[in-house]
């Protein structure tokens, strides 16, 4: 099991101050130091292109309904590919880095985090490709049937990111806003025809909240990171430049975190992650997040 030991005196130089960590609970994202080496991010790009040209460490027992998982039949489109750390080695065990997780960690003010999901993503160089923008969302909203408010993700890009490629977009401090009841109706989030960006949702929310709509395309520099709080609206842009935007979204869970039946709002349908066909069962017949084989733990203090 992972413990403090691990990191280096460098990585422990690395982690968030106590002036990031009070800015993380401010604004709701952070811009890491370099954490991945260029060997690593390079290991990251041939790996990836291995992966989409069909090579798997492991295949996953099946496929949940809800999984993104891109093929070559759906063409030149961004490519979102879940579980990744759980199909390819070399991608896993970078992920794994302790430095990662330890940083995700101090952030959240929790002492263990686990693995939540990790998702392979490639946004191809065609600005009219509607796939390319991902409109305003928070996290949280897809995992309502998780019971903490503390989980975190980290962006890692394979390369210079920034608004030109499009680049991870936060909306500043938005992880404080209230929401209301219905936020967790499937039309609050998703994409609808003619209204990518979804626009009129963060002006509705902010308007609420009586608070301003601060946009902030992130600049990351490759090795870096950004990590946000899983309640920070954030979104994408398409991608201008002449080369494919990759990256990786891990999605981490603090200890803490474990399966809550939770009820739409609006119609009081259950909501269900994609894990929830695929861990283990708890003891009362749940969903277990703490399975080790799709959510292994990532650090313990």
């Amino acid at each position: 099991m992972p413990d403090n030991a691990i990191l280096s005196a460098r990585e422990w130089e690395l982690l968030p101050s106590e002036e990031d960590v009070r800015f993380y609970a401010e604004h709701g994202w952070y811009l890491s130091p370099k954490l991945l080496t260029d060997d690593e991010t390079d290991a990251l790009v041939e790996a990836s292109e291995a992966y989409y040209a069909g090579k798997r460490d492991r295949e996953l027992p099946m496929h949940p309904e809800k999984i993104s998982y891109w093929t070559p039949e759906d063409g030149d489109v961004q490519r979102n590919n879940d579980y990744i750390h759980y199909e390819n080695d070399t991608i896993g065990a970078i992920l794994r880095k302790p430095v990662i997780a330890a940083t995700a960690a101090r952030l959240a003010g929790v002492d263990l985090i686990r693995l939540f999901q990790a998702t392979l993503l490639y946004k191809p160089s065609r600005p009219d490709e509607k796939s390319n923008i991902v409109p305003w969302h928070f996290d949280k909203y897809y995992w309502a049937s998780s019971s903490s408010e503390d989980m975190i993700t980290a962006f890692i890009p394979f390369h210079d990111c920034d608004e030109s490629i499009g680049t991870l977009t936060m909306v500043d401090g938005s992880h404080r806003w209230n929401e209301f009841r219905g936020w967790d109706s499937r039309n609050g989030h998703a994409a609808v025809p003619g209204d990518h960006e979804r626009e009129h949702l963060l002006l509705e929310m902010s308007r609420r909240n009586n608070a301003e709509v601060v946009k902030l395309p992130m600049t990351i520099p490759k090795g870096h990171m950004t990590f946000h709080h899983c309640r920070l609206y954030h979104g994408s842009a398409a991608n201008l430049a002449d080369r494919p935007r990759r990256a990786i979204s891990l999605h981490m869970q603090d200890g803490a975190n474990a399966y809550r039946d939770h009820r739409l709002a609006t119609d009081s349908r259950q909501t269900t992650y994609k894990h929830d066909e695929l861990v283990r069962k708890d003891a009362n017949g749940n969903p277990d997040y703490a399975d080790p084989e799709f959510c292994p733990v990532l650090w313990q203090a």
